[in-house]
């Protein structure tokens, strides 16, 4: 007398999924996935002096981080100088870009800047075919023209990143000629103090 295990056929049972690891052990797919890539803004405060700007970006390209954009200049404090880096990394690569920053010597305080206040300035320079139009949608952008030629005009605006891009694409219809764009520079909001370091770690 043979029996029958309960339950379905063996065609009709679920297959699981995803790779075995070394162990034979299934490994869950949606656990395997790579980890999502977001935009960060970090805040260095550094040595003013020569140099200090080639040893962070030969870091970077060192260690191949993602930078959106850097920018650099003087703070109220003498002597210092304040970065401000935009990376698209993961959670551990956004970690790993404050730690590297940390173990520079010209490096005093590195955080991540949550609520921030941010502005970029971009020059956009457009055809001048319709200086009406050209002047409608600088001031929808709250920019204005700095210089006007017989064949173009050059436009300059501030604003957070998403609307230096908007504007730039607004100013398509016209013929975008040439754009130069700062990268963005930021502070914390509010009466929160920007140089403070956020490390909690001293690796």
């Amino acid at each position: 007398m043979t029996g029958e295990l309960p339950g379905p056929a063996p065609e009709e049972r679920p297959h699981p999924s995803g790779r075995r690891n070394k162990q034979g052990i299934r490994i869950d797919p949606q656990a395997e996935a790579e980890p999502e890539v977001r935009r960060e803004v970090l805040s260095a405060l550094v040595d003013h002096e020569p140099g200090v700007l080639a040893e962070v970006s030969g870091l970077f390209a060192r260690r191949q981080f993602n930078i959106e954009s850097l920018t650099v200049g003087p703070t109220a404090a003498e002597g210092l100088a304040r970065m401000t880096i935009v990376v698209e990394e993961t959670d551990p690569g956004v970690e790993q870009v404050k730690r590297q920053l940390r173990k520079l010597v010209p490096v005093h305080a590195v955080r991540e800047l949550d609520a921030a206040t941010e502005r970029e300035l971009a020059l956009i320079k457009v055809g001048d075919d319709d200086p009406a139009g050209v002047a409608a949608v600088a001031e929808m952008y709250g920019g204005e023209a700095v210089e006007a030629g017989p064949e173009v005009v050059t436009v300059e605006l501030t604003g957070t990143e998403a609307e230096i891009d908007a504007a730039v694409e607004a100013f398509e219809r016209f013929g975008v000629r040439e754009v130069a764009r700062t990268g963005t520079a930021a502070l914390a909001g509010g009466t929160e103090f920007t140089a403070y370091d956020d490390t909690t770690t001293d690796d």
